[in-house]
């Protein structure tokens, strides 16, 4: 009669011992053990060396052309000529006009409005609005801290803040005196429209 050494009884593999165990899914593959990876490392590098040594037979066996020499200075060209009807198909931004511009901004955030309208930036994500997308401007200046809060409302009920820290308390009212007058100059309310 045989004796085994160990434990009779197979390990369990089930949900109540393993939380992570689905019926009817294998297994992980092993991994492939050390020696086995570097022979076909090995084998890879000899089957590029011979790949490179058969190029350089056929380069060798194949006499230059002018023409060989003229195909790649055709597609350069094609290329500078597209890149340069490209540039031309780009609008040109058109220029600052002399009204006001507001513009302040922190290590992470930053915020821009002319003529063109509201530009926020935070961190690598931006947000630009025509004044015709704009709702409303708010701004909410902290009672204590350093960190001056504007809020871009548009028409849909939508709004986007944007907290500046400021250096010092004392820039609250003047970037609120600039903010203004770039409204005052670009920002029509919907009460001139009206009769």
């Amino acid at each position: 009669m045989e004796q085994r050494i160990g434990s009779k009884s197979q390990p369990l593999d089930a949900a109540a011992v393993n939380p992570a165990y689905i019926p009817g899914l294998t297994s992980p593959a092993k991994a492939e053990p050390k020696d086995a990876a570097v022979e076909e490392a090995a084998s890879e590098e000899t089957a590029s060396e011979e790949a490179v040594s058969e190029e350089a037979v056929v380069e060798d066996a194949a006499p230059e052309t002018p023409v060989a020499e003229k195909a790649p200075a055709e597609p350069e060209e094609e290329a500078t000529s597209e890149s340069d009807s490209d540039s031309d198909s780009e609008p040109e931004p058109e220029p600052d006009p002399d009204g006001p511009v507001f513009e302040a901004s922190d290590r992470r955030a930053s915020i821009k409005a002319d003529h063109s309208g509201v530009h926020l930036r935070l961190d690598d994500q931006e947000a630009e609005f025509r004044w015709d997308e704009i709702g409303a401007v708010e701004t909410e200046s902290p009672r204590f801290g350093k960190r001056f809060t504007i809020t871009v409302h548009t028409p849909d009920r939508r709004w986007y803040p944007i907290e500046i820290e400021a250096t010092a308390r004392a820039r609250f009212k003047e970037w609120e005196d600039q903010l203004d007058a770039v409204l005052d100059a670009y920002f029509e309310d919907g009460e001139e429209s009206a009769p």
